[in-house]
């Protein structure tokens, strides 16, 4: 992998309300390598959504900087997709129109309208979706909506995927077979990747790296652990890995820990 390219550096964010000041996040420094895929792990309430919001530039820290190939991130922009646990896709829109309005928005002085029409096809087929693709937000399942989120995100053809805990929401069965969807996804395009979740296994299945945060308030970086498991990565295969189990436990050990700390205080 080549040097990191994504740079937080000294990043805190505290909410004022009237009198009171919260601080959410405490000097936040993490580097991230191109084509890495790193996830954020850590109990409710400790900032990690709040994080990749200041990644995705629509929070502003308080504190510290953001930058991207030696760019300082401000604002929102096309090189950062992000895909939130809530589909986000408009309703009156089919399947494709959601797409197309992303790949119409940042290719319009780039792109014909037949290329944009095949870039939108492209993307829509990378996530096997191509079967509904003229079918309404209402018409199609959890799990596809996601699928076209993934894809209008892609269209973007963003240096940085951002995922909100992305399948939080759907039932275990649908989880698994978007996990592997992206694996496949980022191994064909070497994306580079920081998703927020709750769940270890999906952690530990899809990572380079883990960032485990400690808990609010004042949130940090506790630990950082390396998932040292040769890709392509078999769901089936790993259950029964050395590395796998290690890094698992690595995980649940740090989690319980701070479980524990919380409930102690």
């Amino acid at each position: 992998m080549a040097k990191s390219f994504l740079k937080i550096e000294q990043v805190e964010k505290s909410f004022t309300r009237g009198a009171m000041t919260n601080e959410v996040l405490k000097d936040i420094s993490l580097e991230v390598r191109e084509g890495e895929f790193v996830s954020i792990i850590g109990h409710s309430g400790c900032g990690k959504s709040t994080l990749l919001n200041i990644v995705a530039g629509l929070t502003q820290a308080t504190k510290g900087v953001v930058f991207l190939e030696g760019k300082v991130v401000d604002e929102p922009g096309p090189d950062r997709a992000v895909v939130f646990q809530n589909h986000s896709l408009l309703p009156w829109l089919t399947a494709y129109e959601n797409v197309a309005l992303a790949v119409d928005k940042v290719f319009a002085k780039t792109k014909s309208r037949a290329e944009r029409h095949e870039w939108t096809m492209r993307q829509i087929e990378l996530v096997n979706m191509a079967h509904a693709k003229d079918r309404r937000p209402s018409e199609i399942s959890g799990g596809m909506k996601q699928r076209i989120g993934i894809a209008r995100a892609l269209a973007m053809q963003p240096k940085v995927l951002l995922l909100d805990e992305p399948f939080g929401a759907l039932d275990a069965l649908t989880r698994t077979h978007l996990q592997d969807q992206v694996m496949q996804i980022q191994a064909e395009l070497n994306n580079t990747v920081m998703m927020i979740t709750h769940d270890v296994d999906e952690a530990v299945l899809l990572s380079d790296r883990i960032v485990m945060m400690t808990n609010g308030p004042s949130a940090r970086i506790g630990e950082v652990l390396e998932v040292a498991l040769a890709r392509p990565r078999k769901r089936l295969e790993l259950v029964s890995d050395r590395g796998y189990i290690a890094a698992r436990a690595a995980v649940l050990k740090f989690l319980y820990e701070r479980h524990r700390f919380v409930e102690a205080a």
